[in-house]
């Protein structure tokens, strides 16, 4: 009796150390009911014993157990990645020999990529069908059952979808790639989920328990997607779609896709005159206007001035060098797709870079190195080539030919933790500078499996890291084994006016490029060392950047950076003499200013200056003509008028003070 009153119970623990009694087979949801009514309702999922399960599973013996909520990121990830399947389902019901391909959760929402017969492509009709039937499905509340079979059964079971038959036969011939891994664990055991007995979907899960638990969903659009994003494989349909946890929070997201699209740098950079990605010149390159041309020269500058006053030397490399380069630092072993195809010359092979880490080795490498010289700091503003597939370029935000402001330094490990402090303290400065307040820290780990270097120096760098960050007293998030194969590294994310992240800066550790490179110092006991090699990048790029930064601000730049700062509006061409003279005292005092003669009527240009975020637009006539004052309309503020101009030159000068870049005389 004693041995069977043990097995009629088990124990679990609680991520606070709590331990907590059940019957035996017991799951996650009963555990959550436990808990609290309130808890029960909001779990979506689990993590037991680190792995995310469905609430329904039977929970073992001794199991860690936390529940996921549906308003954390987790839980929202297993709201979407649910949702995704009810739209494939509802998709296989109303378009008979539909096959459906993957469906993964992504950033703020998810989507589906299907084949319709002959080629059909989804409506905006559709979509409104597709839509209402998965509300339907939804109202049924259809449990989501798992199901594990072989993958012969498997095949079998998904013999009339062939992107179905491709996952499983790469996945269990241990051929996988990210796509399939994102559907199917490894192995010769494949998990399906069934909504109903009518339709089954290849997937590792977790999903919702049921279709009840889902609801506030919207479907975006609609776009072309290659298979596996092979431009030479078959095109798909996708659809795009969002989903939340609450209807307020869908509401809220629909609000930000609205400011987003007002935002998006594409139309802001024609409005404004910035720059125009010709058609000429193939995808993912840009052109810069000579408006678009100050702010990132501007950029540029301010880096300069800040690497120059930081101990930085300042290195240049050029645009393409021999194939031995990369084989030598691993590039086309570890990263030749996202290379440029090679130039065959007389005298050898050569790529366009990827990256500069590999020229700057060769910088230092250039002569025998004493730890005197330590830490050696290289910065460039050096131009990379990396080929991005078609279908993922995106503005400037995904573009084939962009600029890095990158920054190698070389240290002994001794040096590191005081470098990575520096270099934490080097980034937060910069990108509050430009106007962000709001920052996530992650720290990436090491993944033994894809991993150079020894143990003693991954702990020691990864210490590094966390003593740099604690330093700061910042909050992070660690995200296990997701560090570079050549060591530790911190991303640090942003978050735009209207709450979006983007992640711009990483410190990374390295300690391949050193090896392979054959990289030395003389240390003080007259022995011969291995650096450190500390890759740190501020911007990412300047182009990415500056389409951030462009977004961000709405096209609404400080005046600091303002391709305009003051536009100067004469009434009547009576009164163009008098606003020249003030543009000639504005220039003179270092100011970017420009005017709009009084050929049009005055509404119509103070409108044009609106439309180009101009910080001032100063308005004159007789009167200001009289009493050497000026109307200044300031963006986003009231009019204010008989304004004395020298007052407002006071004022431009007392707001822009801390730019620390010497810009005067430029004329536009």
């Amino acid at each position: 009796m004693g041995t069977m009153s043990a097995l009629e119970t088990i124990e679990v623990s609680l991520p606070d150390g709590t331990r907590k009694s059940l019957p035996a087979g017991s799951t996650a949801l009963d555990l959550a009911q436990g808990i609290g009514s309130r808890l029960a309702k909001a779990a979506v999922a689990a993590v037991v014993d680190g792995v995310e399960t469905d609430l329904t599973a039977a929970l073992g013996a001794g199991a860690k157990v936390s529940i996921i909520t549906a308003e954390s990121d987790a839980g929202r990830h297993v709201l979407r990645h649910s949702t995704a399947h009810v739209m494939a389902q509802a998709v296989v019901q109303l378009f008979v020999g539909a096959k459906f391909t993957i469906g993964p959760a992504i950033e703020d929402g998810f989507y589906y990529d299907f084949e319709l017969p002959g080629g059909k492509t989804f409506s905006d009709t559709d979509l409104a069908a597709i839509t209402e039937k998965m509300r339907e499905i939804i109202k049924a509340d259809q449990s989501f059952t798992r199901d594990e079979m072989s993958a012969k059964a498997a095949l079998e079971l998904f013999a009339d979808q062939p992107y179905k038959c491709e996952i499983i036969t790469r996945v269990t011939s241990g051929s996988a790639d990210g796509t399939d891994a994102s559907e199917v664990q490894g192995g010769d055991v494949v998990s399906v989920y069934r909504n109903t007995d009518s339709f089954v979907d290849l997937c590792r899960g977790p999903h919702v328990p049921t279709t009840g638990k889902l609801g506030h969903f919207a479907l975006m659009k609609v776009a072309g997607a290659y298979w596996r994003g092979n431009e030479k494989g078959p095109m798909l349909q996708r659809i795009y779609g969002t989903a939340w946890e609450s209807k307020a929070a869908l509401e809220e997201h629909i609000t930000r896709l609205a400011e987003a699209e007002k935002r998006d740098h594409r139309r802001l950079a024609v409005e404004m005159d910035l720059l125009s990605f010709p058609s000429e010149l193939g995808g993912g390159l840009a052109v810069w206007h000579p408006k678009g041309g100050i702010v990132r020269k501007l950029m540029e500058d301010y880096s300069r001035h800040r690497h120059q006053n930081g101990g930085y030397q300042f290195v240049f490399t050029p645009h393409l060098a021999n194939a031995e380069l990369f084989e030598t630092s691993g590039h086309l072993h570890f990263y030749k797709d996202g290379m440029y195809p090679p130039m065959e010359m007389d005298n050898g092979t050569y790529y366009p870079k990827p990256m500069n880490c590999p020229m700057h080795c060769l910088i230092y490498r250039d002569r025998q190195r004493s730890y005197r010289e330590l830490p050696l700091r290289l910065f460039e503003l050096g131009t990379v080539y990396r080929y991005e597939r078609a279908g993922t370029l995106h503005g400037l935000l995904r573009i084939r030919g962009f600029t890095q402001d990158d920054s190698h330094i070389f240290c002994t490990e001794d040096q590191m933790a005081d470098e990575i402090t520096s270099l934490l303290d080097f980034v937060i400065s910069v990108l509050r500078k430009f106007g962000f307040e709001d920052f996530e820290f992650k720290l990436s780990t090491r993944d033994p499996e894809k991993s150079v270097g020894s143990d003693e120096i991954w702990e020691k760098a990864t210490t590094a890291l966390r003593e740099a960050l604690h330093r700061h007293g910042v909050e992070y998030s660690v995200k296990e084994g997701d560090a570079a194969f050549y060591g530790p590294k911190i991303d640090i994310d942003v978050r735009d006016a209207i709450g979006r992240k983007w992640q711009l800066s990483t410190i990374q550790c390295d300690f391949n490029l050193p090896e392979r490179f054959k990289l030395e110092y003389i240390g003080s006991d007259n022995g011969r060392h291995q650096p450190i090699m500390l890759h740190r990048a501020l911007f990412g790029s300047v182009e990415r950047f500056f389409g951030v930064l462009l977004e961000h601000y709405g096209g609404a730049f400080p005046t600091w950076l303002a391709p305009v700062q003051v536009r100067v509006l004469p009434v009547t061409s009576g009164h163009e003499p008098y606003a020249a003279k003030l543009i000639t005292q504005l220039l003179r005092a270092g100011f970017r200013v420009d005017t709009s003669v009084a050929d049009e009527q005055l509404g119509k240009r103070i409108r044009s200056a609106k439309l180009e975020r101009i910080p001032y637009v100063l308005v004159v006539g007789d009167d200001d003509v009289a009493n050497e004052t000026v109307g200044v309309n300031p963006r986003g503020g009231e009019v204010i008028r008989d304004v004395k101009f020298a007052d407002f030159m006071k004022q431009l000068q007392d707001e822009t003070a801390d730019a620390t870049i010497d810009v005067s005389g430029i004329v536009l």
